[in-house]
């Protein structure tokens, strides 16, 4: 289950950003993920959850967005969707293309509660990080 190891790296990046931001609490995740990857929806949900408890993720929102993949005909140029088993070429038939998406796996954004210290009357706010990380 290649998945705990991937959701570790994810968590382990989320947390340090949170951190870093002086978070005291991460409210939400968008993560992507290719189907390319192998990576298993649930298993990564079920992985989230089990990493996340006791830690300021815990409660997060976890949102994946499944990549599907696309590749470009290196014979005739068509750029197709498929799945993870079918990657001849619809048009023509060949065998020689290039995935161009569908192996991805990044960190979208992530949603922080910060606490501010300024005066004892400024409420709690968030912030959304987006456009953050690759794995």
């Amino acid at each position: 289950m290649h998945e705990l190891g991937i959701m570790t790296g994810v968590m382990e990046s989320v947390e340090e950003a949170a951190r870093n931001a002086g978070a005291t609490k991460v409210l939400e995740i968008d993560l992507s993920v290719g189907v390319m990857t192998e990576a298993v929806e649930d298993a990564l949900r079920f992985a989230f959850e089990a990493l996340s408890e006791g830690t300021m993720c815990e409660g997060a929102e976890f949102r994946i967005n499944m990549i599907q993949p696309v590749s470009t005909c290196l014979e005739c140029g068509n750029e197709y969707t498929h799945d993870r088993y079918h990657v001849t070429c619809p048009k023509c038939g060949s065998g020689f293309t290039q995935l161009i998406a569908g192996k991805e796996m990044r960190i979208d954004s992530i949603e922080l509660l910060l606490k501010l210290i300024q005066t004892c009357f400024q409420p709690l706010r968030t912030i959304r990080i987006s456009g953050f990380l690759g794995l």
